[in-house]
């Protein structure tokens, strides 16, 4: 088949969530389908991803659209869209959508997130099949951010933000899902509050959940005699600011109460400041970018996954159960992942049980080891994404819509 995939930014490198979830379904959709990818970015990140440009029938880019701060403070009080409708607004964008969409005829136009919905919402009637992957049920991530943060009053202001978007992103989110033909989701908790917004709606939901090389990620058999804690990602996102920002000031301290040389090393490009300021904690150590966090991983005794906020399945939880780690989280941390409390994970969800729980594996290598090849297990046999994609090809042909072949 034809398809034509929108993406928010070239997925190469596949470096952080979206990037990650982008390249593997190219790489494994091209073997059988031809694939158009329309996308941002600039010509030398183009010319760096040769590896996508081989799998990739045609690409087209357009520049990322500049966006002020005091602009974007501007269009939270006054637009009815959310931040996320807004955040690449482009009319270059409007302009190479609409003629790759009149040269050509495509089997599937795939949207690959809620950021480059507002491509094809006005979209006319078309024989095309309109799939909407929501990478995350976007409107439950604010909601879980406003949950949070209306407990602290030291909080309240990004409690104010969070309240606002969620509203915003309920209607903006249920009309992008209404104007599919497709919905594909990244859990059975997403799925059923995508439902939620639209009930008795009949374009079908599938749930095809993020996944991991495990040919990539694979376990390391070490003595890890270092009791150092690791938790990975972008370290700018709001639930990974709050995710450290919490374990720093409630769980270490207890976990280092008991044992001292435990310290906490978080791996990940664009820290914000309340990450950076976190360097002036004992035991926490802050790497930024870095260029294979797989030797991160492997290098420490516990994975720890301190989420209180978002939606979506967390690739991090992927990777980390790819390369046979011991885990600790909330249970929010491995939403959507069929993982087996106390077979393939700790589960915690207060300071104290977190810190009781990260104390007792510190002292148990052998419970460690028995936790990561469950967990390795697991990733194997339900999440490598050459297992994962070929549902896409599922959704394709049971839409109520006849794909050409």
């Amino acid at each position: 088949m034809k398809l034509l995939l929108l993406t928010p930014q070239l997925p190469y490198p596949p470096q952080q969530g979206t990037t990650i979830r982008n390249f593997n379904l190219i790489r494994n959709l091209a073997p059988r389908h031809a694939i158009t990818l329309l996308s941002f970015g600039t010509p030398e990140e183009l010319r760096a991803a040769a590896p996508l440009r081989e799998l990739c029938r045609r690409i087209e880019i357009a520049p990322y659209p500049a966006r002020t701060l005091a602009h974007r403070a501007w269009t939270t009080l006054t637009s009815p869209l959310p931040d996320m409708a807004l955040r690449l607004k482009s009319a270059e964008m409007h302009t190479r959508f609409d003629s790759l969409t009149r040269g050509e005829t495509f089997d599937v136009i795939q949207v690959e997130g809620i950021e480059m919905a507002r491509y094809v919402l006005p979209f006319a009637p078309r024989p095309s099949l309109l799939v909407f992957d929501d990478h995350n049920a976007e409107y439950v991530l604010q909601r879980t951010a406003f949950e949070s943060d209306a407990r602290r009053a030291q909080r309240w202001h990004a409690a104010l933000y969070s309240l606002i978007q969620w509203q915003k992103l309920t209607r903006y989110e249920r009309a992008i899902c209404r104007a599919a033909d497709h919905i594909v989701a990244c859990s059975d908790a997403d799925a059923n509050a995508i439902r939620a917004l639209i009930p008795n709606h009949q374009s079908p939901i599938t749930v095809i959940p993020n996944g991991v090389d495990t040919e990539l990620y694979t376990p390391v058999e070490s003595v890890r005699d270092d009791p150092a804690l690791v938790f990975t990602g972008k370290m700018d996102y709001r639930p990974n600011v709050d995710a450290m920002t919490w374990f720093a000031a409630e769980i270490l301290p207890r976990v280092r109460a008991e044992i001292p040389r435990a310290r906490l090393i978080i791996v990940g490009q664009k820290p914000a400041p309340k990450i950076l300021a976190l360097k002036r904690r004992p035991g926490i150590e802050i790497t930024g970018w870095v260029a294979d966090i797989r030797s991160h991983i492997s290098a420490a005794a516990i994975y720890v996954v301190p989420l209180r906020m978002g939606s979506g399945t967390r690739l991090k939880v992927l990777e980390a159960m790819a390369m046979g780690q011991a885990i600790v989280s909330t249970t929010r941390g491995v939403e959507g992942i069929a993982l087996t409390r106390e077979r393939d994970v700790v589960i915690a969800d207060t300071p104290e049980e977190f810190a009781r729980a990260t104390i007792a594996l510190l002292r148990a290598p052998e419970r460690r080891r028995t936790l990561g090849r469950a967990a390795r297990a697991l990733a194997e046999e339900r999440y490598d994404w050459r297992a994962i994609v070929p549902a896409f090809d599922q959704a394709y042909a049971s839409s109520k819509f006849k794909v050409k072949s």
